[in-house]
């Protein structure tokens, strides 16, 4: 059942419209819900006025901050980093707006339309206040504060160091550096953000299209100050996450408490400008980075200073470190770096709050490194691939700790190098290359070599300092009276056919067909303690832990059958759904047989053994495991134009034991179209003035099927040691190696007219402003 290709359980319900998300949801008595929000990106609210709002028909409530005192605590995202500020997020600004679109008030209306009537009636005094949305003008002393509690604008900062670099720099043969940015990113899920809550009084329900359906009840009970077995948290059918959906947000906040005050339920339902104001960004950093490599191409050090742009709040649970330290921990990548050091500063500006995106920091760590290597391998005569076979991480060195201290267990680096250049066929490539070029036409040839961390257990926080456990996960697994079986997790899928991974598990755990099996996930009163989906993290902790469930069952099972069958359970075997005698296929049980006495009373067990066929279990994988790949992509760039098209893509990953090729290969295709957006497309714009410039999809632009050719994706299965099941991440390697290889592909196809690529995305206007300065 492990490795097998079978076709995703879930699309049916999807392909024929029987989805249900939270705009399908409807309870009797519902009432919806409109936020105003400032036009301001800092301002103090000086007056707000909302006798109007309450005035129009339909209107229910129109609540101010002043309406939540005490009744919604702002959050405030605890970290164990000794440098980080930590400062409050109130669920409705309260006295002072940090960003343009954040929530002022909120109305309440029989109908959507009512209260966004009603909202354009508010009226709001502001006095505006200087505004910083440059973050390396907001770390000078002197400037706007965003959080004047905090006393600076830097809410945290971090270095590592290992060995010496600066005698490393010293005595290289060569440096390299450059100052790169990667810009400011959206998620874009196809599925707005969106909740509906409900309380009977005893039970608030909030329905959330959300990742973290475990991490959000618990912040629900503290912040509402309820019981948590009185909150209960559902994920219905989510339209994508890509982390974005893995945060706590204050509409969450307020449509609990509203539905908690007026006794009825009530629902928002973002609107694509609202999530492009409003949902968490990504990246937008700034980083100086130098790498020093010895005569032969071996690299001696590495340093770098890396300044992000976290925007108005810190993300909660996640806190600002979530991008800036993910960074530098992965800038030395899946290679042998002897010496290091870098610095990370997060710095908060007037601007949506930075949160965690496909791939988290490593997109951008991948990015600087690679490009850093395609520069040295230039100008030392090697070429690329050279370059990065005298520095991968070989078999020999393994298990490896990166100069940040992370433990890389396993891995195939030189393994998916050569692969990927095999598949490519990079030689024949380098001619046409060539010859093409006699006529011509710009072609060029990029790769790109990463690791990731995923399957993070309890040895360390998902992100860096946050005050959270996100190190196990629970699996109940049931078999029913008649032989079906149910498995539940916390786990919350967002698109990424957990019910069919997940099903696989337990199907080859109990040999049972996985037809039988029903997948239940994202409900937080249906199974057993989880936080929810994020980090890379399913298949490791969630599988794990219905690998250990279904064997407890698997286990249980057969000494029943043996008690019945009068054998001894080594003598048993699963065979075609049923335990029967090895040797004797006519004696045996099914499994619905064997239910019916599970369930039947103790007179019918062995002594001693316990009524039932359910067991719960948890997994902890302690420190995770190491994904890694290579990405080669081929593209032609058009000098006229200044147009990129992408002509091929060759991926070669090991993401340890496959449970699902299908699955597996449609998580590497997806998150190299979103790379190909961060490389060509996507770019968050605000002004000066705090204002965003880009608040709608005519103005953001993401990939679509034009801009993407068919992703050949390739496997060297490495089973982790560290892991039960051997099973690895893969949900964000597509993201993480598709940026740095589509802009060395760039930087290569350029490299006659001598420029380097060091911003990203590669806008048209942007290249034509490189080909200019070179002509």
């Amino acid at each position: 059942m492990i490795g097998a290709r079978i076709p995703r359980l879930e699309d049916c319900r999807f392909l024929t419209g029987r989805a249900r998300y939270v705009a399908d949801l409807d309870r009797p008595r519902l009432l919806h819900v409109a936020f105003l929000r400032s036009p301001h990106a800092h301002a103090r609210i000086a007056r707000i006025e909302t006798r109007s709002a309450l005035a129009e028909p339909g209107v229910v409530a129109c609540w101010t901050a002043a309406d939540l005192r005490g009744r919604v605590k702002p959050m405030s995202a605890p970290s164990r980093m000794k440098t980080y500020r930590a400062t409050e997020y109130p669920a409705l600004a309260d006295g002072k707006v940090r960003y343009a679109g954040e929530a002022v008030a909120a109305v309440v209306a029989d109908s959507r339309y009512a209260a966004e009537d009603a909202a354009d009636t508010i009226t709001v005094d502001y006095e505006p206040l200087a505004v910083v949305a440059d973050p390396e003008t907001a770390m000078v002393d002197g400037n706007a504060l965003v959080h004047e509690s905090a006393g600076s604008n830097v809410l945290l900062s971090r270095a590592f160091s290992q060995g010496d670099v600066a005698a490393a720099f010293k005595d290289a043969a060569l440096v390299v550096g450059d100052r790169f940015r990667f810009h400011r990113h959206a998620g874009v899920t196809m599925e707005s953000r969106a909740c509906l809550a409900e309380s009977d009084g005893a039970t608030l329900t909030l329905w959330s299209s959300t990742q973290i359906p475990g991490i959000l009840r618990d912040v629900l009970a503290e912040l509402l100050a309820l019981p948590t077995a009185r909150v209960r948290v559902v994920a219905p059918d989510v339209g994508g996450g890509f982390g974005v959906k893995g945060a706590v947000y204050p509409e969450e906040l307020v449509v609990g408490a509203l539905a908690m005050a007026l006794g009825r339920p009530v629902r928002w339902i973002g609107d694509r400008r609202e999530d492009l104001m409003t949902t968490t960004q990504a990246w937008d950093e700034v980083i100086d980075a130098e790498l020093a490599v010895d005569g032969d191409g071996r690299i001696a050090g590495l340093r770098a200073k890396v300044v992000a742009d976290i925007g108005a709040y810190s993300i909660y649970p996640w806190t600002a470190s979530i991008e800036v330290i993910q960074v530098v921990s992965f800038l030395p990548g899946p290679y042998r770096v002897p010496h290091y050091h870098a610095e990370a500063f997060g710095v908060a500006t007037n601007k949506t709050p930075m949160g965690p995106y496909r791939g988290v920091g490593r997109p951008v760590s991948v990015f600087v490194t690679e490009a850093l290597l395609e520069r040295a391998a230039r100008r030392l005569a090697l070429d690329p691939v050279e370059i990065r076979r005298r520095n991968l991480l070989r078999a020999e060195d393994l298990p490896y700790r990166s100069p940040s201290g992370i433990k890389w267990d396993s891995g195939a680096y030189l393994e998916c190098l050569e692969l990927a250049c095999e598949q490519a066929g990079y030689a024949e490539l380098r001619v046409e290359q060539a010859r093409e070029r006699k006529s011509g036409r710009m072609l060029g040839v990029g790769l790109a070599a990463y690791v990731e961390l995923t399957g993070v257990g309890s040895a360390i926080p998902v992100s860096p300092g946050a005050d959270i456990a996100t190190g196990t996960e629970g699996a109940t697994v049931r078999v029913e009276a008649d032989g079906g079986v149910t498995a539940i997790f916390a786990v919350a899928c967002h698109g990424q056919g957990h019910e069919t991974t997940l099903a696989q598990v337990v199907a080859g755990e109990l040999g049972v067909n996985i037809a039988s099996v029903r997948v239940i996930e994202g409900d937080t009163a249906a199974g057993p303690h989880g936080t929810g989906t994020y980090a890379s993290r399913t298949a490791v902790l969630a599988g794990g832990a219905a690998t250990l469930a279904a064997r407890a069952i698997r286990d249980k099972t057969l000494a029943i059958a043996a008690h019945v069958l009068e054998a001894s359970a080594s003598d048993l075997e699963w065979a075609d759904g049923r335990v029967r005698v090895r040797g004797v296929p006519d004696r045996g049980l099914t499994l619905a047989q064997i239910a019916t006495l599970a369930y039947g009373g103790a007179k019918r067990l062995p002594e001693g053994m316990e009524p039932g066929l359910e067991a719960t279990r948890f997994y902890d994988p302690y420190f995770g495991t190491a994904s890694n790949a290579t990405h080669l992509a081929v593209v032609e760039v058009d000098p006229d134009t200044c147009g990129v098209r992408l002509l091929r893509y060759v991926v070669a990953e090991d993401c340890g034991r496959i449970i699902n090729p299908l699955i597996v290969e449609g998580q590497a295709v997806g998150g190299v179209a979103q790379g190909v957006g961060a490389a060509l497309l996507e770019e968050v714009v605000h002004g000066a003035d705090g204002q965003l410039l880009t608040g709608s999809l005519m103005d953001y632009l993401v990939p679509t099927a034009w801009e993407m050719v068919p992703v050949e994706v390739h496997h060297v299965e490495r089973p982790s040691p560290t892991t039960l099941g051997g099973f690895k991440g893969v949900g964000e390697g597509g993201t993480i190696g598709a940026p740095g290889a589509i802009a060395n592909a760039v930087a290569d196809a350029l490299s006659p007219l001598g420029i380097d690529v060091c911003e990203l995305p590669i806008s048209p206007d942007r290249l034509f402003a490189l080909v200019r300065s070179r002509r």
